[in-house]
């Protein structure tokens, strides 16, 4: 124990992205006396850095196409352009009107604000560096600290020509072409950002093929769109250097299947995801464990660590990397913290990856059923067949159920087309309650809209 505590807390609560904020309003409202510390703005990456600021640059890029495309509907535009200064300039006010939401949250809900790095100092102890430095004594700890960039070793990483998804964020000049290093989640959102702004786009991915989390099939689709799109793709791809020419311009050179290419633009974005931010954090001075690859906080099915008093959720548990995972394991821990006993269930987890069109998934992925030996169905709807898709000009993709066959229910679905983002919610309401086909057949759908997709996916599945 140090010599001198300032104050003690009964949940302190290490960052404040959407784990950490949503952690703290709810443990206020249940009685707990919270002390929230964040080093950088209030919202952590998902707002700042993250899913907020990238789908305010998505809904410009989409808005840039629909303009592109407006002669197809009868609009006849004349000529347009693309301000990156007030895509940019948008983007920052959407931001700053959120994060000053979650700031007026803090006060109504009275808890106790920090601005400072927050560091262990033993494991009921921290030290806060802001203005002054501040030592909590706490009963409790919820260690929220998010993720950071995950940099690569590449020769000319250092280069201007080259930024990574935050910069990216706030580059104010719009290139006429752009390589993508990666195509993963970050990568390919990006990819149709700048593509939809008319701008040249090559992806190189090293694995053999873009968003290997998804099934093989909803790969095989996005790869489709992006070679509609004018988007071009390398798979199966090592980057090995990046240099830059007298004129600025930045020379890529990488190993594919046919052997050492290049490939020329204006800008690099090296999008290779993110891990667990640890830094600085003083576990050392601690007797909290970390998973077994070192990169992130072990945690059990309550969010507790090693450590009675110590929790932790959100990126730096490794376990997803989703703000709204983070939020509801906060949650979780919260609810272990007043004793209520809670186990986080990853049963029927929704993931939107924002491309065009858009990708959602829940439950299990038809590789997850094979692995385990299931005896599975699966059921395929086309946005083709679909009236409101037709309607839109967005006939891409498809909707892919997956039943399990002993007991009737629906385990997983892949919702690649329109709205996607938004009709994956119905279907892990009906995993989440364990419903069966014959539960759904029997919803009305309303007609025209693009969840008769997902009906349709229904008429191929046995009851």
């Amino acid at each position: 124990m140090s010599s001198k505590v300032d104050f003690n807390s009964d949940l302190l609560i290490i960052g404040g992205g959407p784990g950490g904020y949503i952690a703290a309003i709810y443990a206020a409202k249940n009685g707990l006396d919270v002390t929230l510390v964040e080093a950088g703005k209030l919202g952590g990456t998902c707002l700042n850095v993250g899913c907020i600021p990238t789908k305010a640059l998505v809904k410009s890029s989409e808005v840039c196409k629909s303009v592109s495309k407006a002669n197809e509907f009868g609009i006849v535009v004349d000529g347009y352009e693309v301000d990156m200064k007030t895509i940019i300039k948008r983007k920052d006010k959407t931001v700053e009107g959120l994060v000053s939401g979650i700031e007026f949250l803090m006060k109504k809900n009275k808890i106790n604000l920090i601005s400072g790095h927050a560091s262990f100092l033993s494991n009921r102890e921290i030290s806060v560096k802001g203005e002054k430095e501040t030592v909590i004594a706490f009963k409790n700890v919820i260690i929220a600290t998010g993720s950071k960039v995950s940099n690569i070793d590449i020769p000319g990483m250092e280069l201007p020509c080259v930024m990574n998804s935050t910069e990216a964020l706030d580059c104010t000049e719009l290139p006429k072409s752009i390589i993508i290093v990666g195509g993963g989640v970050v990568g390919m959102e990006f990819a149709f950002i700048y593509r939809n702004l008319g701008i040249e786009v090559h992806v190189i991915e090293y694995m053999d093929r873009l968003l290997t989390m998804l099934d093989k099939d909803v790969s095989r689709e996005i790869l489709k769109s992006c070679r509609k799109a004018g988007i071009k793709v390398s798979t199966k791809a090592k980057v090995t250097e990046i240099g830059q020419s007298n004129d600025g311009q930045a020379i890529v050179t990488y190993e594919d299947r046919k052997g050492i290419q290049t490939s020329i633009s204006d800008k690099v974005l090296v999008a290779t995801g993110r891990k667990p931010n640890l830094d600085d954090l003083g576990i050392e001075n601690t007797d909290i464990r970390l998973n077994n690859n070192g990169r992130g906080i072990f945690v059990d099915e309550r969010m507790s660590t090693n450590q009675e008093n110590v929790y932790a959720i959100g990126d730096v548990t490794d376990i997803f990397q989703l703000a709204h995972v983070a939020s509801y394991q906060g949650m979780i821990a919260v609810d272990n913290i007043l004793g209520k006993e809670k186990k986080a269930d990853y049963t029927a987890v929704p993931n939107v990856i924002f491309t065009y069109p858009e990708i959602a998934t829940v439950g299990l992925s038809e590789e997850e059923c094979k692995d385990k030996n299931m005896d599975y169905s699966i059921s395929k709807s086309n946005y083709m067949s679909n009236g409101k898709a037709m309607t839109m000009g967005q006939p891409e993709g498809f909707v892919k159920l997956i039943k399990d066959n002993r007991t009737h229910k629906i385990v997983g679905c892949s919702i690649i087309g329109a709205d996607a983002s938004s009709l994956i919610s119905g279907i892990g309401l009906a995993i989440s309650n364990e419903l069966k086909v014959k539960d759904l057949r029997e919803v009305i759908f309303p007609h025209p809209t693009t969840s008769e997709v997902i009906y349709e996916a229904l008429e191929g599945l046995v009851w």
